[in-house]
Order: C-alpha cells, then structure tokens, then sequence
C-alpha cells in the first residue's frame, strides 16, 4: 500500500537558499516534488546547480506551467515582493505557502515599506500569516495560509533569547549583538552588493544600525515585552561560504545568575528537538551544526559581575532558511519535527 505524499512546488529552485531546500525535501518520505521553478535555464536538471542532489527530478520550470490544483504545498525561496504575487494568485486555491523571503514576516505593512524600500502588494493576506521560528509558533502554524520563516540572524538571536526576556532574567536596556555570518547569506548576487570589497577573505561589518533583519527582531520583542527592548546589533560577513555564530553580551537582572538562565533555557528547550543547549562555559563554534537544522547554546560567565555571554550557532541555510522551512512544515502537518532533517 503506498503512503499519500504531498505535492509540493519549489519556487527561487536555484539559489543558495532554493538548492538546500530541495537537497532536503527530496530525501523527505512524505514529499513528492512536483516543480522546480526559476526564471532563467529552464529546461535544466537540477543537478546542473547542486551535484549533491542525486534524486531524479522534474527539470527546473516557469512557476506559470503550474497545475495548481494537483498542489497542496508552495515553498518560496523569492526576492523580496514576488511571494506577494505568487500569494495573490493562490488566495483562492487550497495551497498553503511556506515563504522563506521576508515578505509576510512583518504585520504591519508602513514597516515593510521602510526596511524594503517597496509597497506590500498583498497586505489582505498578512492577517492569513503567521511568522514561525518553529520552537515558538509551533500550537498555531495550522491555522495559518501563509508560514513566513524567519530571517537566518533573528533565528539565531531569538530562540536564546526570547525565554529571557519574556522572563525578565536580563537586562532590556543593555543589550549587544554581534553576528557574523557565512557569506551565503548575502545570496548569489554577493558581487553586486558588496562591491569592490574581497568579501571572499575578509571579515566585513554591514547593515549596521539598519539591517533589514532588526525589523522582525523588533516585532518579536515587543510581543513579549511589555517594557522596551533596546540593544545594539552588528552583522558581519566571514570568508567561509555557510555557518552563523551570534555573541550576545547580557547583563543579569538583579539576583539572577548564569545558572539561572543556563536552568531556564534547559527547560524552555527540554522538548525542542533541534536546540542543544550546552554545558556551562563551553566554548562554541559552528562545526557541529553544519548541514544541520541544530541550533547550539552555550551560556558563558564574564569576569565584570553581573554580565554574561550567549552564544548562538547555527547553518544560516538550514536552522535559518531552509531545514526551518521543513520543520514548520513538519508541523503544519502534524509529522515528527525532524522528519527528513536528521
């Protein structure tokens, strides 16, 4: 007898984020790739782009040759603005979207507008949205249209950081940020934006005090605070192609220790599969969770009194794009989290 699969269609087939999403759900038992679409080299096999796909797949294809009728889910892997068209068309249809652009991320359009420099083109469909690092929104992404997956660096920073705050364990006031990224995460048109600068083997500080991702880092926070979140955030870019690793440099609410907050982020991610939260002063770097939709905490003391260190690793593409993807997905269908992620 077989099992019912799940037709899907992956839409932005081709860039860094696209090809490990695919590399993913074609090893997932439930899924069945229907389309692979893109807008340029139509026609082409998918292993043209990633040799590390060996599953025989339909040929990459314009998203206009869809049957959306045979589909039940769309996976976006988009510029920003063209999940809003694609949703407009959908609206209608059965198809849930799972976005990985940063189009339905925000509930409140003028925002969208100020980080994105653009007019939100489907403004009726963002109350059908729901914005899911999985380990939060995990009770609510069913009733859901449209799962918009978080930005790669707000996944970093969130899933440490969130429990503290909402628990009023740290600080709101003292807060700083430094993450550096692989420069994947500037997406295939790396040249373009950062040009003039060796970004291939140089560390290079950006977006700073504006990033685009401090929008949804904002939104987050004011849902669980009643107070003002005030920190400082620095992206960087690094010489090496995947991997994220965030330093957040807290200051302690009166009475609360390190130990506190190591035994309130345990707990908080006691059933969160793909949260390891690690021993206390353990050094940490990105080597473990490459390739994988983990995400690895470790709690540091600082010598200054009262002050203390987080650091946050995780796969920019997987754990922040693409494995989250399939793990919201997972959810929305009542699968086991890790299903196809191990």
């Amino acid at each position: 007898m077989s099992v019912k699969k799940i037709n899907i269609v992956v839409a932005g087939a081709t860039g860094y984020v696209g090809l490990d999403l695919i590399k993913i759900l074609s090893k997932h038992p439930k899924v069945e790739i229907k389309y692979l679409c893109a807008q340029k080299k139509i026609g082409k096999k998918i292993q043209f782009f990633d040799k590390r796909i060996k599953k025989k797949l339909p040929r990459i294809s314009n998203i206009k040759s869809v049957n959306w009728n045979e589909i039940n889910i769309l996976f976006t892997a988009l510029p920003t603005g063209e999940s809003q068209y694609l949703a407009n068309k959908l609206k209608n249809k059965k198809v849930k979207i799972i976005d990985l652009s940063a189009d339905f991320r925000l509930s409140n359009k003028h925002l969208y507008k100020k980080f994105y420099k653009k007019e939100h083109k489907a403004v009726n469909l963002i109350k059908k949205s729901i914005y899911s690092v999985s380990e939060f929104a995990k009770k609510d992404i069913k009733k859901y249209k449209i799962i918009a997956c978080p930005g790669c660096y707000p996944t970093s920073i969130q899933l440490p950081l969130l429990p503290l705050i909402k628990k009023n364990l740290v600080n709101k006031k003292n807060i700083i940020i430094d993450s550096k990224s692989g420069y994947s995460g500037a997406g295939k048109n790396l040249k373009k934006k950062f040009n003039h600068k060796n970004i291939y083997s140089s560390i290079h500080a950006y977006g700073i005090l504006k990033h685009r991702h401090t929008s949804e880092i904002d939104q987050e926070f004011k849902k669980i605070s009643k107070s003002e979140v005030n920190y400082i955030f620095v992206p960087n870019l690094i010489p090496t192609f995947r991997g994220m690793l965030s330093s957040i440099y807290l200051e302690l609410s009166k009475g609360i220790t390190a130990n506190k907050v190591f035994n309130e982020l345990k707990k908080y991610h006691r059933n969160n599969f793909f949260v390891r939260i690690q021993p206390l002063n353990k050094d940490l770097g990105t080597e473990n969770v490459l390739n994988t939709n983990f995400c690895e905490i470790s709690i540091c003391t600082l010598k200054e009194k009262g002050k203390i260190l987080i650091l946050s690793a995780i796969d920019n593409l997987v754990k922040g794009a693409a494995g989250q993807a399939v793990q919201n997905f997972n959810i929305l269908y009542g699968f086991k989290e890790n299903l196809g992620l191990k």
